[in-house]
């Protein structure tokens, strides 16, 4: 990997994405519709639960939880993305590891995010726990642990890439 550009990468998409119009254009419709898949999901298993933009409501309750920057995923891709794009390998390699990363990531960021509404409704120190160390922490080593597969694909990625195409 290209240490310099991973860092260049990772600093300006996390520059890209504390600009306002960026922030207000994407950042908060895609936590908006990570909010809106979690509810839809868990109204599965609880009827009594609604998104608002990004907060999801108990309407048994009044209890709610907002998705903020930070708990929306797009940090952990962030960082997925710089080191894929850092990392030698052809681009269709690295398409396929954003591809699977993205889902990885966001697979286990609305499992947080449910677990994590319940969790408030249970014990609100526990939520503060699992909220600020324990998730923080999995989500980050979700993508970790994306790279690290990604990583051993590329051989096989590439290998069936070149005779797809060759």
């Amino acid at each position: 990997m290209r240490i310099s550009w991973f860092l260049a990468i990772l600093i300006g998409l996390f520059t890209l994405e504390l600009l306002e119009p960026v922030h207000q254009a994407v950042i908060l419709p895609f936590t908006a519709l990570v909010a809106s898949v979690s509810a839809g999901i868990t109204t599965l298993f609880d009827s009594a639960v609604q998104a608002e933009g990004i907060i999801i409501r108990s309407l048994s309750n009044g209890a709610a939880v907002a998705i903020q920057p930070g708990c929306n995923g797009v940090e952990a891709m962030i960082c997925l993305t710089a080191a894929i794009v850092a990392f030698t390998a052809s681009w269709q390699s690295k398409i396929v590891g954003l591809v699977m990363g993205f889902m990885a990531i966001q697979l286990l960021n609305i499992v947080r995010i449910i677990s994590l509404f319940y969790l408030l409704q249970w014990n609100k120190d526990w939520f503060e726990w699992a909220h600020i160390y324990l998730w923080q922490a999995l989500i980050i080593l979700d993508a970790l642990i994306v790279f690290i597969i990604w990583i051993r694909l590329i051989p096989k990625l590439d290998g069936k890439l070149v005779k797809a195409t060759g």
